[in-house]
């Protein structure tokens, strides 16, 4: 996938963008319903910014907004 961000976000700040917490984003993507964070070394994950903010937009959409 090409996206036009490549920007990292750390997960407090998906936590800060979609006001989920940590333990319902996790649910999520274990439920393939969130996007899976970037494995950038061993021990650090990061979401891509543009996955996110497509994710937001679809939930919206779902809604009618």
């Amino acid at each position: 996938m090409n996206y036009p961000s490549k920007r990292l976000l750390r997960l407090s700040k998906v936590i800060e963008q979609t006001g989920l917490s940590r333990a319902t984003i996790y649910r999520l993507i274990a439920r393939d319903a969130f996007p899976k964070p970037t494995h950038i070394t061993a021990r650090a994950s990061r979401w891509v910014d543009q996955e996110i903010s497509n994710w937001i937009d679809e939930r919206m959409s779902e809604r009618g907004v």
